[in-house]
C-alpha cells in the first residue's frame, strides 16, 4: 500500500474504506471492479490504484480493518474475560450485532470475505482469521470453568459442534445475499438457549 493513503484526511480515508466495504459486500471478489469502488468513493480509478497497488491489496487491507474493529468491540464487551461460556458468547453476539448496526457494509463484507472462494484471497483471509482470533479464543477458553458443563462432556467436540452450526448459519445468510440483523440475533439467542439446555449442569 502507498503510504500516501494514510496522509489523506481522515474523511477521505473513510470514504474509500466505506466504498470498498459497500462494493465488496454486494458480490464476489472477482465481480467487484475497482472502478466501481473508485466511483463510490468519489475519486478516479487511477487515484485508487495510486493508493492501493491492486484489488487484492485493498481487499486484504479492508479485512484487516474489520479484524481490528471486531477485536476492539469484543474486548470492549469483556468477551475474553468470562468464566461462563454462554455469558462470553452472549456478549460476543451483542458486540457483533452492534458492529453490524453501526457499520452494516463492514459487517456484510466480513461475512462475505470469510467465505470468499477465490483461492488466493481465501487463503490470506483464513490465515489472518486464525492469527487474530484463534489465539485470543484459546486464551479465553483457559478462563472457562469446566464445572459449568454436564459430567463427561467432550468439551472440544462441543466447541466444534457450535462452530460448525454457526458457520452453517452464516453461510446460509451469505447465500441469501442479505444479512438480517434482527433475525440473526433471534436465531443465535435460540441456538444458545438450546445449547444451554444440552450442555450445562442442570443445577446451574
Amino acid at each position: 500500500m502507498n503510504e500516501k493513503f494514510f496522509a489523506l484526511p481522515k474523511e477521505k480515508q473513510q470514504a474509500i474504506i466505506n466504498a470498498g466495504y459497500r462494493v465488496f459486500s454486494q458480490t464476489s471478489y472477482k465481480n467487484s471492479p475497482m472502478s466501481e469502488i473508485a466511483r463510490a468513493a468519489g475519486i478516479s480509478k487511477s487515484l485508487l490504484f495510486h493508493y492501493f497497488h491492486n484489488k487484492k491489496e485493498l481487499f486484504l487491507f479492508l479485512w484487516e480493518e474489520c479484524a481490528k474493529t471486531t477485536i476492539e468491540f469484543l474486548t470492549k464487551y469483556d468477551c475474553y474475560c468470562q468464566k461462563d461460556l454462554f455469558e462470553s458468547m452472549e456478549r460476543g453476539m451483542r458486540a457483533k450485532i452492534e458492529i453490524i448496526r453501526l457499520y452494516p457494509d463492514m459487517g456484510n463484507f466480513a461475512i462475505r470475505a470469510f467465505y470468499e472462494k477465490d483461492p488466493e484471497i481465501n487463503a490470506a483471509v483464513q490465515e489472518s482469521y486464525h492469527r487474530h482470533f484463534n489465539l485470543k479464543a484459546d486464551r479465553a477458553r483457559l478462563n472457562l470453568d469446566p464445572e459449568q458443563f454436564i459430567p463427561g462432556l467432550d468439551i472440544p467436540m462441543m466447541y466444534r459442534e457450535m462452530y460448525w452450526a454457526s458457520e452453517g448459519y452464516l453461510w446460509e445468510m451469505v447465500q441469501r445475499g442479505h444479512v438480517d440483523v434482527e433475525q440473526m440475533e433471534k436465531d443465535f439467542t435460540r441456538l444458545m438457549e438450546f445449547w444451554k439446555s444440552i450442555y450445562l449442569r442442570k443445577e446451574r
